[in-house]
């Protein structure tokens, strides 16, 4: 029994999102780069090509982010590294922020 495949016209689709949400990112990560945006910003406005980016990701984004600062700061939000940026709640979102911020 063959698998049926998609019908084109969703493949491209899909595609064509994912071009979308990769080209996001990288604006972002420019963005963020020369200072236009803040990693805080980010988070809070949360835009769609960030909604499944990893909080980890985004925050070694910045100037100045490695691994480590990035992981003291999660460890003591008490935020796995991996975890999207739309599965933050607000009190998580709240606090990072203003660990940032502060």
């Amino acid at each position: 029994m063959a698998i049926a495949e998609a019908p084109a016209p969703q493949r491209l689709r899909a595609l064509e999102q994912a071009n979308r949400v990769r080209s996001g990112r990288a604006r972002l990560k420019r963005e963020m780069a020369t200072g236009v945006v803040t990693a805080a910003d980010v988070i809070e406005q949360c835009p769609y090509e960030a909604e499944t980016m990893a909080i980890g990701e985004l925050l070694r984004s910045q100037p100045s982010w490695g691994p480590a600062r990035c992981s003291r700061l999660l460890l003591s939000a008490g935020i796995s590294d991996g975890r999207p940026l739309a599965a933050l709640t607000e009190r998580q979102r709240r606090d990072v922020v203003g660990r940032l911020r502060g």
